[in-house]
């Protein structure tokens, strides 16, 4: 694995530190990438759905190149949903939501799960999209600037009905943690972490690799089916020590526990995000971006201090454990 030492200016306490950080390649699924697939006029099916659909049509894309309302594999999952999710607005230039945050709010590790999360606090992000005061460290991650430009398009009204769409559906289970010493040579696809066919395996190091468990499904949006997150062996372990006491096994002080914000079972208050059960790349990415100040709102400051003393080992095992934690009831 290819990593990138950057450096970062955190000011704490009114003061400037410097400290290094490693730059996490493995949660962005970027380099290097491959082409889009094209459509070839397949029609795809899925088990226990009615739909029917071409690729173009489950990515809400148009004959004459427009965009269309991406495919609703499974209605029957979730409550109507409001129009910018469904369909977005093509004279604004606004993509469903669903399309990459599906209509369960699942998502996919190269965004981000929407489900469950507080109405208060996705209202807010939206906001600093908007205002400018959120974007990635990573400036080839081109979903970001979509999102944004998404953002800075949508009413205040708009926004808390996108958010209260997503904060009353429920997290179900989507990702199961396997830790291993070797994994399978990946390529990259549509943001995500594929299988190399006929690749063969090679050293986990200090990394997880999210892939789906059924390539096939995933690349066809299926908001039902699920993801493996690789770990290196000992990840889930040592991620519970960070989470919980804010040291690591062998008890250094690293950071604060956890659940001093996200809530004793990590699920989150009215305005901070659950962690428990989320994406790993996702998370990473998340902490990454505090560490280097590519997110600049409220809550944002009082999680530079925490990301401070972090080092790759520790990102890897906090999100690894993260990920294993079932979704909060």
């Amino acid at each position: 694995m290819k990593r990138l030492l950057l450096a970062a200016i955190l000011l704490l306490g009114g003061g400037g530190t410097v400290l290094a950080f490693d730059y996490p390649d493995w949660a962005y699924g970027i380099r290097p990438a491959e082409p889009a697939m094209p459509d070839d006029g397949t029609v795809f099916t899925l088990p226990g759905s009615d739909g029917r659909f071409t690729r173009s049509q489950v990515f809400g894309r148009a004959p004459d190149g427009g965009r269309i309302a991406p495919a609703d594999w499974y209605p029957q999952d979730h409550p109507a949903m409001p129009k910018l999710v469904a369909e977005g607005d093509i004279a604004r230039g606004i993509a469903a939501c669903a399309v990459c945050h599906y209509p369960n709010g699942k998502g996919r590790p190269q965004n981000a799960a929407l489900a469950g999360l507080p109405a208060a606090y996705m209202l807010r992000q939206l906001q600093e999209m908007k205002a400018g005061r959120r974007h990635s460290a990573e400036p080839r991650k081109k979903n970001v600037g979509q999102m944004l430009d998404y953002a800075r398009a949508l009413t205040e009204a708009e926004m808390a009905q996108i958010a209260a769409y997503y904060a009353a559906l429920p997290l179900v289970p989507r990702l199961r943690v396997v830790e291993t010493a070797t994994v399978p040579k990946m390529k990259s696809a549509e943001g995500m972490w594929l299988p190399l066919e006929g690749g063969g395996d090679e050293p986990i190091g200090t990394r997880i690799v999210e892939t789906p468990e059924d390539v096939a499904r995933e690349l066809i949006r299926d908001p039902r089916a699920g993801f493996i997150a690789y770990a290196p062996p000992g990840s889930v372990e040592k991620g519970k020590a960070l989470v919980t006491t804010g040291k690591t096994v062998d008890g250094a002080s690293r950071t604060m526990a956890c659940a001093v914000c996200h809530g004793p079972d990590l699920a989150g208050t009215r305005t901070v995000p659950g962690i428990a059960a989320r994406s790993p790349s996702h998370m990473a990415r998340q902490l990454y971006d505090f560490h280097q100040g590519a997110r600049r709102g409220a809550g944002a400051f009082q999680m530079m201090p925490v990301v401070a003393n972090l080092n790759a080992d520790d990102v890897v095992a906090i999100t690894a454990y993260l990920a294993s934690l079932p979704p909060p009831r």
